[in-house]
């Protein structure tokens, strides 16, 4: 850890006055973690879930290697139609995880506070924003970004396209789940086919879309089975695993490599034994650099997370055959759009698929959808059978503090699902 600590303090240090060594530093750090992760992997980890932190790896180094051929995109902006033109998806909150994981968020999350940046903003895009800001990140070709679900997209890309003076696309998506808005969304999808081809020269072809979006739907579709058939298995897991397969089932979705990787995690459930401990299941981010997180739930055969909602956001009912209505539908009928009522709902019917004991909705600073929505959820949940804490905290910022209310509030949840007459209760719903 101390190497990592070091490394971070260096990245933040070199980007105040030498952005472009900061960067070289920060590309070679993440190269040297993208070996390891091949040839010195986790052995904790299933076999697909070390294919997985390599696939996550090579999508964060392809902005920092060739930025050139890269979209700056918020999380749940389709992505099919970029790497249909070459582009690879650049996107914020994933980069801010990985800045945190390097120890390096906090000299660019002040930065962007320094700079006019509220206070409030989501840490994942302070961060992202403040490191644009001191020169750490290259210049994309161009930015695509939706206003679904987070607030903070309208801030961040609009303030990224003035900085770095590049062409920006905005997806807007009413909150209504009905035709109409499938046909208006569908409709920007096409003008951004248009754009895209502006800006890349590269034409986009409907049948080869279509194609992709084959992949995507029987990409999701297989997720679903595994989660389904992870319910009766124990499956090892780190924190970081469930936020990479909300990375996989969105900015990557569409990807042979994506779903290579749902293939294995089916034969890796197949393999694996009976389940054992308390299943958890967790709403919004992850504090993967949470201590107190990890003494409960790392590696942990008492208690593990057995899905997260983020890789559960995007339904597998969209016809293929029409690539811009697909995307459209997808994102009108996304879990997260809308009232909160379906956020829950949703996350409900998952949290039963996979067999939950309990869970964990995680009140991320910053993120009003999530801290309005918290009361109904509890409530909501509960009466379905689901045990549900609140867990106050931050996903990105590890100077937020807390750690010690975390441990506490955590522990004490995981004891009373331990507590004799519980142990099917959650399962059964």
């Amino acid at each position: 850890m101390q190497v990592v600590e070091t490394f971070g303090r260096t990245v933040e240090s070199w980007s105040s006055q030498r952005p472009e060594r900061a960067r070289k530093l920060l590309r070679t750090g993440w190269e040297a973690q993208n070996l390891k992760n091949r040839f010195k992997p986790d052995k904790r980890l299933q076999p697909a879930d070390r294919q997985l932190a390599c696939i996550m790896m090579d999508a964060m180094l392809a902005p920092l290697q060739t930025p050139e051929q890269s979209a700056m995109v918020s999380v749940f902006t389709p992505c099919e139609m970029l790497q249909e033109v070459g582009l690879n998806p650049y996107n914020v909150e994933a980069f801010s995880c990985y800045l945190s994981g390097s120890q390096a968020e906090r000299a660019f999350l002040q930065q962007a506070e320094n700079t006019g940046i509220s206070e409030t903003l989501c840490s994942y895009h302070k961060t992202f924003l403040g490191a644009a800001q001191k020169g750490l990140l290259p210049k994309p070709r161009c930015i695509v970004y939706t206003n679904l679900t987070c607030d903070a997209n309208l801030v961040t890309f609009r303030t990224l396209s003035q900085l770095y003076h590049v062409p920006a696309f905005a997806i807007d998506v009413p909150m209504q789940q009905n035709q109409d808005n499938v046909d208006y969304v569908a409709a920007q999808l096409r003008a951004l086919a248009a754009f895209l081809q502006e800006h890349t020269d590269k034409a986009i072809d409907e049948e080869s879309l279509k194609v992709r979006l084959r992949r995507s739907k029987r990409t999701l579709e297989k997720y679903r089975a595994y989660q389904q058939k992870r319910a009766d298995r124990y499956v090892p897991t780190d924190l970081v695993t469930p936020l990479y397969c909300g990375m996989t089932n969105n900015i990557l979705l569409g990807t042979e490599q994506v779903e290579a990787y749902v293939d294995e995690l089916l034969k890796d459930a197949d393999k694996a034994p009976a389940a054992k401990g308390k299943r958890i299941y967790w709403m919004h981010t992850i504090p993967f650099w949470s201590d107190a997180v990890k003494e409960d739930l790392l590696f942990q055969e008492g208690a593990q997370i057995v899905g997260c909602e983020l890789s559960e956001v995007a339904e597998p009912d969209f016809d293929p055959e029409q690539p811009f209505e697909a995307m459209a539908h997808r994102m009108v009928y996304h879990a997260l759009n809308g009232s909160a009522s379906r956020r829950i709902e949703a996350g409900i019917r998952h949290a039963k698929q996979v067999k939950a004991d309990g869970v964990v909705w995680f009140d991320h600073w910053g993120c009003k959808h999530t801290l309005g929505a918290a009361q109904l959820a509890k409530k909501k949940f509960e009466e379905a059978g689901l045990p549900l804490l609140i867990l106050d905290g931050d996903g990105c910022d590890r100077s937020h503090g807390g750690e010690g209310q975390t441990s506490t509030r955590l522990g004490a949840f995981l004891e009373m699902l331990n507590e004799p007459g519980r142990t099917e209760e959650g399962a059964q719903g």
